[in-house]
């Protein structure tokens, strides 16, 4: 692209923002579009302000410049314009979505009102609107039933118990972040909860959510059981933003599909974030979100070279509570495949566990819980995926060695 043309961006998460603010510093001019009325934020510190330990004001992220309050409705790839549901209509050279992710709302009886509204007392938590209506709503001793125990569900769980909420976690799958950590590292996040006064329930599938006056009354589980709620938060998982990319015509397959330039089917629209699919990935996760924008700003400032490739994501969490914090990390394949070797030190009285996966000489993943020390070494050896020296003393030497985190 040459260095005067118009790049516009929708969307004003993580990935927008990153990309908005690059291409101005490399002097490409941007029209950065977001719909909340919220400044720019980081999403992945709301669990941190339903806790009460930050306030709004210390999630946002630096606005760049040119920030216009709009919700797209359109995009004619033919005019190269988007249209806006105030009736403006904002011309692009390069377009580029970064429409990140919804919430996914679970396919529950009771759920929803005739105008298509939660009811009253249950949330999606996904954006500052709905984190500040939910810290607005709890009450010390308030009964909240969790539904969802991935990494946001176990997060908003401990928020809310660090709040004086009577807190219940039902997970329908065997345990806790079961995409992220082995059964282990999951019982020791289980326990962990168990200390804050959140009762998880595994195994444990939700089928009604039971209202009275449009507002939530008890949460009904499949084997009839029913659960008191004053709160109901849906934490099942999110789903790619592609009804933009649908309805342009663009290739949606899980995600808009894009290519190592970051390209949709349309040369002249790319994707970045959660709402993009690379290599037949949707990562969902910070992380790679940030490497792809600034691959495409480096792309699009006229770096002819400029590729994104993959990102060899590393998962951590801190769950901070009344004591000390609970660390975990998570990196690659965390389960062992036949002929696969692993290696395992556990701390009981300490809380700690530290395994890691090795294939062919090869690191291939890992979890850490308590005393992160390590990670910063354990992720070095992952990400290069070099051949080990040999099987035994350099993998046990990075295991209990403070390789700087």
């Amino acid at each position: 692209m040459t260095s005067n043309e118009r790049v516009v961006v929708i969307g004003s998460g993580l990935a927008g923002v990153r990309l908005a603010r690059r291409l101005g510093e490399l002097g490409t001019p941007v029209t950065l579009i977001g719909e909340e009325e919220h400044r720019p934020y980081n999403r992945v510190l709301l669990a941190e302000v339903l806790a009460g330990r930050y306030s709004p004001e210390v999630i946002a992220l630096p606005a760049p410049a040119e920030l216009t309050r709009a919700r797209v409705t359109g995009i004619d790839r033919a005019g190269r314009t988007v249209a806006c549901a105030d009736g403006s209509v904002i011309a692009y050279d390069r377009l580029v979505l970064a429409t990140g992710s919804n919430p996914v709302l679970p396919p529950l009886r009771g759920l929803f009102t005739a105008g298509h509204e939660l009811p009253e007392g249950v949330h999606a938590f996904r954006t500052l609107d709905d984190c500040l209506g939910l810290a607005g709503a709890v009450r010390p001793g308030a009964r909240v039933v969790v539904i969802g125990g991935g990494l946001l569900g176990v997060s908003a769980a401990r928020a809310l118990a660090v709040r004086g909420a009577q807190v219940v976690l039902a997970q329908q799958s065997e345990r806790l972040m079961e995409r992220q950590l082995d059964p282990a590292a999951s019982r020791l996040v289980e326990r962990h909860l168990a200390g804050l006064g959140v009762e998880a329930h595994t195994e444990c599938r939700v089928r009604d959510v039971r209202c009275v006056g449009g507002a939530v009354r008890s949460v009904e589980l499949a084997d009839g059981y029913a659960l008191d709620a004053d709160l109901v938060v849906l934490a099942c998982g999110v789903r790619p933003r592609t009804g933009l990319a649908q309805a342009a015509g663009l290739k949606v397959r899980r995600g808009v599909v894009v290519d190592d330039e970051l390209r949709t089917s349309d040369p002249y629209v790319h994707a970045v974030g959660d709402c993009a699919q690379h290599a037949g990935t949707v990562y969902g996760l910070a992380a790679p979100a940030l490497e792809q924008a600034d691959a495409l700003a480096a792309l699009l400032a006229g770096d002819a070279g400029a590729r994104y490739t993959g990102t060899r994501s590393l998962t951590r969490l801190t769950l901070t509570g009344p004591d000390s914090p609970f660390d975990l990390a998570a990196f690659g394949e965390t389960e062992a495949l036949p002929g696969d070797d692993v290696v395992q030190l556990a701390d009981a009285t300490r809380g700690t566990y530290r395994k890691v996966v090795v294939r062919d000489d090869r690191l291939v993943g890992g979890v850490l819980v308590g005393e992160l020390g390590t990670v910063g070494a354990l992720a070095r050896a992952w990400e290069g995926a070099e051949p080990l020296p040999s099987a035994g003393g350099p993998l046990l030497h990075l295991l209990t060695n403070d390789g700087g985190s």
